[in-house]
């Protein structure tokens, strides 16, 4: 689709116009000034005709901030994508030196560039815009993206700027692979390395990525989606209403996956809010590959130091040890193609269908050697087994005379059996007891 860009100082609403357009709410709307860092797309339509739209981070001069240049960069990135570019401006501010220059870059990109004077929420301010003629862009846009005054003829402005380019839709059947794990483990790192380019502002300081990010991977054969999350951090160190909103996004995202990948810092080890991450992939029944990140910084890299990093691993996250563990480098990278393999082959075991033909011949058999334990007297028969269709992950379900005096030790003796038969690494699956249908009415 055709790329439009909305570009400008900080603090001049375009993350609020972003979310106007795409009526949706993807982009974090704060009055903190370079709370968008990262270029978040998303996809608008107006007559018929559909875009992307590109939010960047604000352009700041000489600011002293150190996501400054990481912040240029990207709206650079995003000029040279965008087929149309929107300048935003704020009326009720003025013309400012960082207007200038914003406007002295737009001025040399030869790309169609729309002059849109914001928070014009009265008629005075109106008025007002007519000093932005000044910064030789064009005719301004009056537009208040709080409220959508003036966004209908914005967009009739913009529909007649946009390239032909074939329409790509967002297909649902490929896979969802979100990067979780807490901050500064190197998730922005792992996904700039998957796409060799610099798709995320990477920094060394924890929180730097606060808007969930979907990125389109199509190479060497394979296509899904990846996502790039904010961190995950303890509800205690959540002090700031926009950290609390990137950590809601976070877990939204986890709950719109098909897979986790989760980030594990090599140099700290395993924990307490690595357990907790786990526990949200856990409750929202996602598929999980770890991924042991910074491999490269850990002296001790022999056999016997990765069996015990593993064994650690999996003890911290019992019952659940069926997945796949991964040591890699982000930096250097080292096995982050491997990732994706693994990652692919466990959404593969998500959709996993066993006959059930073949689940009986193999089920009953072993539950006749090793039946349920008689309890107040009473013998538990299972009579039958089969994978339900059409189900998020894997689900079986056990007919029984008694189904409710089956213990939580023997279901965990059913689904071990199951996983050692038919590969489900790293997918959770669902057991279900029922009582046994009698036919009669």
């Amino acid at each position: 689709m055709s790329l439009v860009a909305i570009v400008g100082r900080p603090n001049v609403g375009k993350s609020t116009l972003f979310n106007r357009i795409t009526e949706t709410r993807r982009a974090i709307v704060s009055d903190e000034a370079g709370t968008t860092r990262d270029r978040q797309y998303g996809k608008a339509e107006w007559g018929k005709k559909e875009f992307s739209l590109i939010d960047t981070g604000g352009l700041v001069a000489n600011s002293g901030d150190m996501f400054e240049k990481e912040i240029k960069k990207q709206v650079n990135i995003a000029i040279d994508e965008a087929d149309v570019i929107l300048f935003l401006v704020d009326v009720q501010i003025g013309i400012s030196e960082l207007d200038m220059d914003v406007a002295a870059i737009l001025r040399a990109c030869k790309k169609p560039v729309l002059l849109v004077a914001n928070k014009t929420d009265e008629n005075e301010f109106q008025y007002q815009a007519a000093e932005f003629y000044r910064l030789g862009i064009g005719d301004p846009y009056c537009v208040s993206a709080a409220t959508g005054f003036g966004t209908g003829d914005l967009l009739d402005a913009i529909v007649p700027l946009l390239s032909e380019r074939e329409i790509e839709y967002i297909d649902d059947s490929l896979p969802r692979i979100a990067i979780v794990g807490r901050p500064n483990a190197g998730k922005s790192s792992l996904l700039n390395a998957l796409m060799d380019e610099e798709r995320n502002i990477v920094t060394d300081v924890a929180g730097t990525t606060r808007d969930s990010i979907y990125t389109r991977y199509n190479k060497y054969g394979k296509e899904f989606y990846l996502v790039d999350t904010a961190g995950i951090r303890k509800k205690a160190k959540v002090n700031e209403d926009l950290e609390f909103y990137s950590v809601m996004r976070a877990i939204r995202t986890i709950e719109n996956s098909d897979i986790c990948i989760m980030m594990i810092d090599a140099t700290r080890g395993i924990e307490s809010q690595d357990q907790n991450i786990f526990s949200l992939i856990q409750k929202n029944k996602k598929g999980l590959v770890v991924c042991v990140n910074k491999w490269d910084l850990v002296e001790n890299k022999e056999q016997k130091a990765i069996t015990t990093f593993e064994n650690a691993i999996r003890e911290r996250f019992a019952p659940f040890v069926d997945f796949p563990i991964v040591f890699t480098s982000a930096t250097t990278k080292q096995r982050i193609y491997k990732v994706i393999d693994v990652a692919l082959e466990v959404y593969g075991n998500k959709k996993r269908r066993i006959g059930t033909n073949k689940l009986n011949e193999f089920m009953l058999p072993l539950i006749e050697n090793y039946s349920p334990p008689a309890l107040k007297g009473k013998y538990i028969k299972i009579k039958y087994v089969t994978q339900l269709p059409d189900t998020y992950v894997p689900t079986f379900v056990f007919f029984a005379n008694l189904p409710q005096y089956i213990k939580d030790p023997y279901k965990r003796f059913l689904e071990n059996k199951i996983r050692e038969t038919w590969d489900f690494t790293g997918i959770p699956l669902q057991l279900f007891f029922r009582a046994k249908s009698t036919g009669r009415k």
